[in-house]
C-alpha cells in the first residue's frame, strides 16, 4: 500500500505520552506541618477546644480555630463583603460526634482602596459547638481539622493547614475558657424584632429595625448582612432613628444574584452587636446573573513566605447543562480548525481515496469517532480525578508537563521521518504485528482518533471555554457527559463525511501524486516539532531546547540505523540505540527532571506587557486604573495567533494607551495553580481568556478568537 495508515505504534506512544502526563502531575497544595498550631509569615493559627464539663452528651464542648494576625493583616466574615472568602473549615471527627456551624464573631468594616470588606483583625476566634451522642463511649476523642483561609493587606494569600487534636473524654478541658468567653462575648446577641421589615426597591433596600435595645436608639450602627453579593459594601447610605425603629436605605449591588425572602443581619456599635431575621416586603427586582469576580479573588492563590498554596473554592458559573452541552458540541467542531490538527485530518481525509467499500469507510469514521469520544472521557476523568485529588489543574494541562512536551516531539518525529520515506512501519515491526494490522483497518482509525485528541486538546475553542469551566464543577456523570459531547463534535465531522459517498468520490482518484502528498504530510509533522521544541524552550530556556533537538536527532540516528542491512545493521544500529539511551537518560536528569516542579515561570514584561500576579489586578482597579489581563500559554496556537495578530496591532495598542488600560499577561505554560485558579473563578478551564476590568464594573470576557473589532469595541466602552 503506497500511503501508510497510523500503526500500532503510534497507540503506545500517544498511551505513555498521556499517562506520563499523569504520573508527573505533582501535588501543588503544600501541606503544612500537622499539629495543634499552623504558622505563616501573616497568621498564627491554633486549633483550640474547650469542654469544662468533658466530652459528654447534653454538656457544652466547643472547638474553634483562633487566628492571630499580624499588624494591618486581616481575614474574612462569612459574607466577605466587596471582595475575599470566607475561612472553611472541614473536620473530621469520630462516630457520635457532629460539628455544627462557626458561631461567628461581629466583624468589622475593612477599607481597602475603593472597597469595603468584612473581616478580623488582631486575634480572633472560630468557635463551632460540637454535638456527643449518647452512647459514644471512648477514652479520648481524636480530631482533624482541615481549614483554608484567605489573608489580605495590599495583596491577597490564600493558605492552609492541617490540624490534630486529641481531648481526653472524661476530664475537663476548660484551659482555653477565656478565649472561648471572649469569642461568644464578641458575637451578636440573638433578637427577634418582632415589627421588623425590609422593602426592597430598584436600586436600593429599605431596612427597618424594631425590637433593638434602648441602649442602641440615637446611636450610628453598622449593619452587616449575612448574603453576600446583596447590598454595595461600600457605596454611602443613611440611617435614622425614627423612635424606637432604625432605618437605613442601603444600595444594591451591580452584581446582585440573590433575592432572599428572609435576611439575616447583624447591627453593631462598638463591642455591642444584635442579630436577627428580618422579612422582605414585595417583590426583589430582577437579579443580575452572578458572572462578575470579586477583585480579591484574583489575589488567589500565590506563594506565601512559607511556601503553601491552597485552593480557593468557588462555585460554578451561571450557565444551564443544556447550553454547556451546546457549547461542548460547537468547540468541539471548531477545534478541527486548529491548525495543529490539520496534518492528522488530512491524512485521514486521503485515507477515504484507498477505501472503495461505503460500509468498510463507514465503519472507520464510527472507529475514529470512538477514538476520539473515548480519549476525551480518558482526559476528562483524568482532570477530574487529579482536581479532586487536590491538583490545580485545567483543560490542556498534559502540555504543562515538559516530559509530556518532549514525548510529543518524538512522536511527531516519528511520524514525520515515516511520511519522509526514511522508514517504514512495517519493516520495523513484527510481521505478526503488522499482519494484524492490514486485517484490522479500523484500530489504526480508533488509534488516529486517539493521537488527534492528543493534539487538540491543549486548545480551547470559542464556546468551549464556558462548557469546560462549567462541567469541571459539575458531579462526575455530567461532567463527563460534557467532555464526551466536546468529542463527539469533534468527531462529528469526519464522521459524517465518512457516511456520505459523495466526498470519497469528489477526492483524486489513488494514483503516484499520494506519494508526493505522503512526503509533504511530513513537513506539517516537523513544523509540529519545531513548535513543541519551542514550547520546551519557553519551559526551559534555550539548553532545554537545544538538548531535546540533540535528542530528537539521536531518534532519527536509531530509525535509520534500523533500515541498514547485514552487519552493518548490526553494529550501527547498537551503536546508535546505546548512544540514544545514554541520551534520553541525560536529558532526563538534566533537564527534564528539573522542570517537573511546581515552580511556575513568570512571563517577564516586554512590548507594554506585564506580568500577571496574584493581587495585582486588585491594586491596580483600586487605583482607578482598566486592566487588560491575557491568559495564555505557549503551547496553545489560538493565544499565539492573537498575541501576534491582534494583540500586537497598532490601533488596539493605541487605544489600550488612550484608555489607560494597564496590560497584565498570566503566563500558564507550566503549571501554575494561581493562573487556574484565576481561571476557575472566571468560570474558565483553559486558555486563551481575555478580561478586561475596569473599577467598579464586573470584569468582561472577550472571544477566544480575538479580532481588533472586537477588543476595539469593548475598549470604547471603557
Amino acid at each position: 500500500m503506497i500511503f501508510k495508515r497510523f500503526p500500532f505504534a503510534i497507540f503506545f506512544m500517544a498511551a505513555c505520552t498521556l499517562s506520563t502526563g499523569a504520573l508527573s502531575q505533582t501535588s501543588f497544595t503544600s501541606q503544612l506541618t500537622q499539629g495543634a498550631v499552623v504558622s505563616t509569615g501573616e497568621v498564627r493559627a491554633e486549633l483550640l477546644a474547650w469542654a469544662p464539663e468533658g466530652v459528654q452528651a447534653g454538656k457544652p464542648v466547643w472547638l474553634g480555630l483562633q487566628l492571630a494576625h499580624q499588624p494591618k493583616w486581616h481575614t474574612y466574615w462569612k459574607n466577605p463583603g466587596d471582595s475575599g472568602l470566607p475561612t472553611q473549615l472541614e473536620w473530621q471527627l469520630p462516630a457520635g460526634i457532629t460539628a455544627g456551624e462557626i458561631a461567628w464573631p461581629t466583624p468589622q468594616k475593612i477599607r481597602v482602596g475603593t472597597l469595603a470588606n468584612y473581616g478580623y483583625e488582631g486575634t480572633t476566634l472560630l468557635p463551632v459547638p460540637l454535638s456527643v451522642a449518647p452512647d459514644f463511649n471512648a477514652a479520648q476523642l481524636d480530631i482533624k481539622l482541615k481549614a483554608s483561609w484567605l489573608i489580605c493587606k495590599e495583596v491577597c494569600i490564600p493558605q492552609e493547614g492541617e490540624f490534630a487534636l486529641r481531648l481526653p473524654v472524661k476530664e475537663s478541658s476548660a484551659v482555653n475558657g477565656n478565649a472561648f468567653a471572649a469569642s461568644f462575648a464578641a458575637s451578636p446577641k440573638s433578637l427577634r424584632g418582632e415589627g421588623s421589615q425590609i422593602e426592597a426597591g430598584a436600586n436600593a433596600i429599605t431596612i427597618s429595625l424594631a425590637g433593638l435595645p434602648p441602649a442602641l436608639q440615637g446611636k450610628t450602627l453598622d449593619i452587616f448582612p449575612e448574603i453576600g453579593s446583596l447590598i454595595d459594601p461600600a457605596a454611602p447610605w443613611q440611617q435614622v432613628w425614627q423612635g424606637a425603629v432604625w432605618t437605613a436605605q442601603l444600595p444594591l449591588s451591580g452584581e446582585r444574584s440573590a433575592s432572599p425572602h428572609m435576611l439575616p443581619v447583624v447591627v453593631a456599635v462598638g463591642q455591642t452587636a444584635y442579630r436577627m431575621d428580618v422579612p422582605v416586603k414585595g417583590d426583589w427586582p430582577a437579579a443580575v446573573a452572578a458572572t462578575a469576580v470579586s477583585p480579591a479573588l484574583n489575589a488567589a492563590p500565590r506563594s506565601n513566605p512559607a511556601g503553601d498554596v491552597a485552593p480557593v473554592p468557588t462555585s460554578a458559573p451561571p450557565l444551564s447543562l443544556l447550553f454547556a452541552l451546546l457549547g461542548a458540541l460547537l468547540g468541539g467542531l471548531i477545534l478541527n480548525l486548529m491548525p495543529c490538527v490539520f496534518p492528522v485530518l488530512a491524512l485521514k481525509v486521503v485515507s477515504f481515496v484507498h477505501v472503495k467499500n461505503q460500509t468498510t469507510r463507514i465503519k472507520s469514521g464510527l472507529a475514529y469517532s470512538v477514538g476520539v469520544v473515548l480519549s476525551f472521557l480518558a482526559l476528562g476523568a483524568l482532570l477530574l480525578g487529579l482536581r479532586a485529588a487536590g491538583e490545580q489543574l485545567g483543560w490542556g494541562f498534559q502540555l504543562q508537563s515538559p516530559t509530556v512536551v518532549a514525548l510529543l516531539a518524538a512522536l511527531f518525529t516519528l511520524l514525520g521521518l515515516n511520511l519522509a520515506g526514511v522508514f517504514e512501519f512495517g519493516n520495523l515491526l513484527p510481521s505478526r504485528v503488522t499482519a494484524l494490522q492490514a486485517k484490522n483497518p479500523t484500530i489504526n482509525a480508533f488509534l488516529s482518533g486517539v493521537l488527534v485528541t492528543a493534539i487538540a486538546s491543549p486548545c480551547t475553542a470559542p464556546f468551549m471555554g464556558a462548557a469546560l469551566g462549567y462541567a469541571v464543577a459539575l458531579p462526575t456523570a455530567l461532567a463527563l457527559a460534557v467532555f464526551a459531547v466536546l468529542g463527539t463534535g469533534m468527531a462529528l465531522p469526519y464522521l459524517a463525511a465518512s457516511m456520505v459517498p459523495a466526498v470519497a468520490n469528489a477526492l483524486p482518484r489513488p494514483g503516484a501524486w499520494m506519494v508526493t502528498f505522503k512526503q509533504l504530510m511530513a513537513f506539517p509533522m516537523f513544523a509540529t516539532v519545531a513548535w513543541l521544541v519551542w514550547v520546551l524552550g519557553q519551559q526551559s530556556g534555550i539548553d532545554g531546547a537545544g538538548a531535546l533537538l540533540a535528542l530528537l536527532v539521536l531518534l532519527a540516528l536509531v530509525l535509520w540505523s534500523l533500515t541498514l542491512k547485514g552487519r552493518t545493521r548490526v553494529l550501527v544500529a547498537t551503536f546508535s540505540i546505546a548512544f540514544g539511551a545514554l541520551g534520553v537518560w541525560t536529558f532526563g536528569k538534566n533537564v527534564i527532571h528539573p522542570l517537573e516542579t511546581p515552580t511556575a515561570a513568570a512571563t517577564p514584561a516586554s512590548g507594554g506587557w506585564q506580568a500577571w500576579e496574584p493581587g495585582r489586578v486588585e491594586q491596580l482597579t483600586a487605583r482607578g486604573q482598566n486592566v487588560f489581563v491575557d491568559f495564555t500559554a505557549a503551547w496553545c496556537v489560538t493565544c499565539q495567533y492573537n498575541k501576534k495578530a491582534t494583540l500586537s496591532d497598532a490601533s488596539v495598542l493605541a487605544d489600550f494607551t488612550a484608555k489607560n488600560v494597564v496590560l497584565l499577561r498570566a503566563d500558564w505554560t507550566r503549571r501554575d495553580p494561581a493562573v487556574t485558579t484565576a481561571l476557575t473563578q472566571l468560570g474558565r478551564n483553559g486558555v486563551p481568556v481575555y478580561v478586561i476590568y475596569k473599577p467598579g464594573h464586573a470584569p468582561r470576557l472577550l472571544s477566544e478568537i480575538l479580532t481588533v473589532a472586537d477588543v476595539r469595541a469593548e475598549l470604547a466602552k471603557l
